[in-house]
């Protein structure tokens, strides 16, 4: 039963390590975009727009973080990696993140309110940071997650390997038996 499940997703698969890399990478990057956010006063006015404490807000915006890196990686998938580039590929996404954010769905979820001078500002600073950085740390959460296709292969338990093998791992478990 164990063959079964590995070749059909129970291990993580190539689609599932750039979500894991960019969720990682994602919670990560928030580090810095705290820092400007909490700079600028702008946690401050997110919190009273969405009605939140400030550690519910840091929570909730961690959280989705989160979520934002894993779809990075995905949307961006090799370019992502490349280690020149990401941070500019990040940086535009942090952008589209901002104003899907802050000047989209915050207004929406916080009965129109919306963040003004420094702390709007803020709040698109941190977005950018967090691009920049997310894009400068998924290149190298990935290498660790990531098999080469060499190393991969040699495992007989995953993918096609394992749903092909099987009929030859009984026929060898049976030829191993003492009679």
């Amino acid at each position: 039963m164990a063959s079964f499940l590995s070749a059909h997703g129970y291990d993580p698969g190539p689609s599932q390590r750039p979500f894991l890399t960019g969720a990682i990478s994602g919670v990560l990057a928030t580090l810095p975009a705290i820092a400007v956010l909490q700079r600028l006063g702008s946690l401050k006015v997110e919190a009273d727009i969405l009605g939140l404490s400030q550690f519910a807000t840091l929570c909730a915006g961690w959280a989705a973080m989160a979520l934002a890196g894993a779809l990075y990686a995905r949307i961006f998938g090799r370019a992502a990696n490349h280690v020149r580039g990401a941070w500019l590929f990040g940086m535009a996404f942090g952008f589209g993140l901002w104003a899907a954010g802050s000047v989209l769905v915050l207004p929406i979820v916080g009965g129109g309110r919306a963040a003004s001078g420094s702390a709007a500002l803020g709040m698109a600073m941190a977005m950018l940071v967090w691009g920049v950085t997310v894009g400068i740390l998924v290149p190298f959460v990935h290498r660790p997650l990531h098999e080469s296709l060499e190393t991969g292969s040699r495992h007989h338990e995953v993918g096609p390997s394992a749903a092909a093998g099987k009929d030859r791992s009984i026929k060898k478990q049976r030829a191993e038996e003492p009679r």
